[in-house]
């Protein structure tokens, strides 16, 4: 094409990154991302399992340990009750993924996520005895890098809507036989809070 090649910081010192090197290890080059690419390598978590086993708190504790965002459980900003129709459910699920899909935009190399669409799924069979179609349409718009599985051996706490504590092993099972149906991976998470929080950073550090 007739046009001359002149080499640009070859040696790398003023930008020392590679779009191979970012590719194999995007958490350490974050910042040299640009911002519209950063979703793409974004990784999203996803603390999962039944009501009151921790996920919220530890959802705010590692977005403040990791200078990121997190995901709340958005049913909470919608109802106030377990009494809820197949309309409202629809505008829990749109609204959940609505939610991670704008806090994506803007976290940092990674994005707490109190509960996703399975669950909003797992609970609209429970409470409705049906789970509308556009749920699974839903759950396929976002994927997560790593799920957290909560176990049940801390205290239920009552807080107004929580309604499940005597079948707290039953819905701890359906949890996990929904991940298993889906071949979906996932770190069991258990005891204390400090022991809890030490499985979830080893895993959180060792991601790329």
């Amino acid at each position: 094409m007739r046009i001359d090649y002149v080499s640009f910081d070859q040696s790398r010192e003023r930008f020392p990154v590679s779009a191979t090197m970012i590719r194999s290890n995007p958490m350490k080059f974050w910042d040299f991302i640009s911002k519209p690419a950063k979703s793409f390598f974004l990784k999203r978590i996803c603390f999962y399992g039944p009501e009151s086993t921790g996920k919220s708190t530890m959802a705010k504790h590692f977005a403040r340990l990791y200078g990121t965002e997190f995901v709340p459980e958005v049913s909470r900003e919608i109802i106030a009750t377990n009494d809820f129709t197949v309309d409202d459910i629809i505008r829990i699920g749109q609204a959940q993924t609505d939610r991670v899909i704008e806090k994506s935009k803007t976290a940092n190399r990674f994005l707490f996520c109190d509960t996703d669409l399975i669950t909003t799924e797992i609970y609209s069979r429970h409470y409705l005895a049906n789970v509308p179609k556009i749920l699974f349409d839903l759950e396929k718009q976002v994927q997560y890098d790593q799920y957290f599985l909560f176990d049940i051996d801390v205290p239920w706490v009552a807080d107004g809507l929580r309604d499940l504590s005597g079948r707290r092993h039953e819905m701890f099972e359906v949890f996990k036989k929904e991940l298993n149906a889906r071949d979906i991976s996932y770190v069991l998470v258990k005891g204390t809070f400090e022991q809890r929080f030490e499985i979830i950073k080893k895993i959180i550090d060792s991601i790329n």
